[in-house]
């Protein structure tokens, strides 16, 4: 292989890389944008109260919790509500 043929790969493999990065930084930009958008239209106040927090019903059941991936560990939700 010559020197210009691997020039010529490195330069493909650079643009790759930079097409890859670009792209996870639009795609990553879009998601922040479009579902900060619906989580903060959600809460009315920008600290959430002890009582809007997530927990886990005396069924096994999340509650508070809007998103799909759920925390491990989240705290058993007050009986007395």
């Amino acid at each position: 292989m010559r020197w210009s043929d691997r020039a010529k790969e490195a330069i493909k493999g650079s643009a790759v890389v930079l097409a890859v990065i670009v792209a996870g930084y639009l795609s990553t930009t879009y998601v922040d944008h479009r579902f900060a958008v619906r989580e903060a239209a959600s809460h009315d106040t920008a600290s959430p109260s002890p009582a809007s927090s997530a927990c886990v019903d005396d069924e096994g059941r999340w509650r508070n919790w809007p998103w799909a991936n759920v925390p491990m560990l989240s705290p058993a939700c007050r009986s007395g509500r």
